[in-house]
């Protein structure tokens, strides 16, 4: 542990944790007993399915309810609730692990990747994320109980609302009802909602939690304080509950829009089906990957604002992938600020600093190399649809599980990119973070200054 803790940063050590867990998944899920059949699954197979397990995405090269046994169900929901917590935990569970003392260092590293203003709580504030992790699943599994448990009768209706709850707030989006999602309950009102509420409050994130809590404790409590009032919410929250319902509601809009007379999808159906329909697209899109209409039917427009959707992913310090709704915001902001003219980039009455600037810049533009090369990648090895392969990888980088029915017909080196990608989304954006958080000594000596020209 010594060694570990003095040759290996934090980052290194997120990466190894998870590719270990992958790794052993992998083992675990290419074994006799996890398939249904009783044979062994092929290794490339079972390390596709422990990657989009672990790392929470949801595409899938065998059908998960028939393939795998109830051995393998296990193995996957035990790799998807890792991975849903791993991501925003396992730092601080690790450096626990390691010693009963954690360098300063670290300690900011921490801080800075839950974007916490106070090194102090760090281990309250992981225990928090635990218990609220499980009650939250743990509703969430009893709101399902009435619909899952007539249909498939008590004990397999308990296991099928377990399995999905902790998988729908993990943002995973990996079921065991069959090969076509949540297709048959597209106009069950009350499995939408449910289905919604976890995959919004897994992807919003666990400080949003904590801000939220806060305000309605000190409303019930009468406070009448200035400081009790919702402008006293931290912008991080803020931003991230603007950005968050304003995905919601305009791709909700826009997938109305552009599906309402496609009988691919939602042409066919009544009014209120097809805004059901909508907004539920527009949820899954950011990273949760159930799927209640076909992908493979959607009109170009719609699979263009899906790769954008899933691009930007959830929010921080949550179960979400993609590069988050506080970096695109950051950008946006900056943007418009460069547009007006205005020196200071300001949100909500507040100044952003430059550095939080440019690690936005960073994610995004990296993350998007990133994609890219995937493609390129995609596009030389593997054929098919271009279409169909775009909303692949950016489906897998964003870890949102969604696909056109292509991921079951990739080759070897299709599926070993979609690895990858799946990978780099999950670990990517936060080690970028961590690594751009280094505190690295600054030169007493400042260069001299000149233009570029840009634009």
């Amino acid at each position: 542990m010594s060694f570990i803790e003095k040759h290996l940063s934090t980052t290194q050590i997120i990466i190894l944790s998870f590719l270990f867990a992958n790794l052993v998944g992998a083992v675990m899920l290419s074994l006799p007993i996890s398939a249904a059949d009783g044979h062994a699954t092929p290794f490339i197979d079972a390390l596709f399915t422990s990657t989009t397990s672990i790392c929470v995405t949801g595409l899938v090269t065998v059908t998960t309810a028939s393939h795998w046994s109830l051995f393998g169900h296990i193995v996957i929901l035990v790799l998807i609730q890792t991975g849903g917590l791993g991501v925003v935990t396992m730092t601080m569970t690790v450096m626990l692990a390691l010693g009963k003392r954690i360098s300063m260092r670290n300690r900011m590293l921490l801080g800075d990747s839950f974007n916490m203003d106070t090194l102090k709580g760090l281990v309250s504030f992981l225990k928090r994320v635990f218990r609220g992790t499980f009650i939250v699943e743990g509703i969430g599994a009893v709101c399902y109980l009435p619909v899952f448990v007539p249909e498939y009768g008590f004990t397999r209706g308990v296991w099928y609302s377990v399995f999905h709850a902790v998988s729908a707030f993990c943002n995973a989006g990996i079921d065991v009802l069959g090969d076509s999602s949540f297709m048959p309950y597209v106009h069950n009102v009350w499995v939408n909602i449910v289905t919604m509420c976890l995959i919004v409050l897994g992807g919003i994130g666990f400080i949003v939690w904590w801000d939220i809590i806060s305000f309605i404790r000190l409303k019930l409590s009468g406070d009448t304080r200035k400081s009790a009032g919702f402008h006293n919410i931290s912008l991080h929250s803020k931003v991230v509950l603007s950005m968050t319902f304003f995905l919601i509601v305009s791709g909700s809009i826009l997938y109305l829009v552009f599906e309402y007379h496609n009988p691919g999808t939602i042409g066919n159906y009544t009014l209120g089906g097809k805004l059901l329909a909508a907004v539920f697209q527009s949820v899954t899109t950011r990273t949760a990957g159930f799927a209640t209409i076909s992908q493979a039917g959607l009109s170009a427009p719609s699979v263009i604002l899906s790769v954008i959707l899933m691009f930007i992913g959830g929010s921080s310090a949550g179960t979400a992938g993609g590069v988050k709704t506080g970096t695109i915001a950051v950008i946006l902001i900056t943007v418009m600020a460069t547009v007006r003219g205005q020196t200071d980039i300001t949100c909500f009455h507040r100044r952003i600093s430059a550095k939080t600037v440019r690690k936005a810049v960073a994610i995004v533009l990296i993350s998007f190399m990133a994609s890219i090369l995937a493609l390129m990648g995609m596009f030389l090895l593997e054929q098919g649809n271009p279409a169909d392969i775009i909303f692949e990888v950016y489906s897998a980088l964003g870890t949102a599980g969604l696909t056109r029915d292509y991921t079951p017909l990739m080759a070897l080196p299709g599926k070993v990119i979609i690895i990858i990608c799946m990978f780099l989304g999950r670990i990517g954006p936060i080690s970028m973070v961590l690594a751009f958080t280094m505190r690295d000594k600054q030169s007493a000596v400042r260069l001299p200054e000149e233009s570029i020209t840009v634009g």
